[in-house]
């Protein structure tokens, strides 16, 4: 078993959801970068992903696109991302790690090379937002000759016509994207996640994890009593945003929250 598979398996033996936490590589910038992600591990994320700044995030709130200007505007670069991931993957060997982006900077070199230097530095899969499967051959044979994961994105749109295609060549796990527009503060009601939940694991036994306007500890505890994973982003980077290079301990705070909000009662009485 890989990471990620041995990763949603522990979370299932211990019945609760994954926690799946993203940052953006090089916010503030690339030196205060580590500290933030071993934050993420310290407070009790399961997964992390490693946003890969682009200059037109179009999937993006606000949240995310400063932070991409963030790290754009203090000079990182795709080699300082991977190096990143490196030494992530050395003080973290078993944390999975997937990068998310865009396909500019994935293809720019080459699907060949981006996903060798997925390879190389430990990274376990990839979500690429603007690549959709009909383009898989774009980048998916390359990452998964490489041994990377394709992590595929499931919306409220996604109905059973289209759902086999979005699963044909995805592994790791299954992103629904809990509502119809951009990261940040948009809410999908529960009941909607639920219903998409439902149909999802209908037809695959990939792991669901759901995201996109999970911001609070109680939001990700109902998420979580229902989906495999549950998402965190704008919330976290909100928090780089305010504290910059001192966000590393308000970082693990926060997400010991949302780790303790995953945490079955009945674990929480045993303990």
């Amino acid at each position: 078993m890989d990471r990620l598979s041995t990763c949603f398996a522990a979370c299932k033996t211990q019945r609760r959801a994954a926690l799946i936490t993203f940052v953006t590589a090089g916010d503030p910038d690339v030196a205060a970068t580590p500290a933030i992600l071993d934050a993420l591990v310290a407070g009790g994320a399961d997964v992390i992903e490693l946003g890969m700044p682009f200059t037109d995030p179009m999937a993006d709130g606000p949240a995310i696109e400063l932070a991409n200007l963030r790290s754009l505007g203090s000079g990182t670069r795709t080699s300082d991302i991977f190096a990143l991931a490196a030494g992530f993957r050395t003080r973290h060997p078993d944390t999975p790690l997937i990068l998310m982006g865009y396909a500019n900077p994935m293809l720019v070199r080459g699907a060949n090379w981006f996903a060798s230097q997925c390879k190389d530095a430990g990274v376990d899969g990839v979500i690429c937002v603007d690549i959709p499967p009909e383009e898989d051959a774009e980048i998916g044979p390359a990452l998964r000759s490489a041994g990377v994961h394709l992590v595929r994105l499931a919306t409220p749109t996604t109905d059973a016509a289209r759902l086999p295609a979005v699963l044909d060549g995805a592994s790791g796990f299954l992103y629904h994207v809990a509502v119809a527009g951009i990261t940040g503060k948009q809410q999908a009601a529960q009941a909607s996640i639920e219903a998409a939940v439902r149909m999802l694991k209908a037809a695959t036994d990939l792991p669901i994890a759901v995201g996109f306007g999970v911001r609070t500890a109680e939001q990700a505890a109902a998420i979580g009593r229902v989906a495999d994973g549950v998402v965190v982003g704008s919330a976290i980077v909100d928090i780089i945003g305010s504290h910059g290079t001192a966000a590393a301990p308000f970082v693990q705070s926060f997400v010991a929250d949302l780790a303790g909000a995953l945490i079955p009662r009945t674990q929480e009485t045993a303990a």
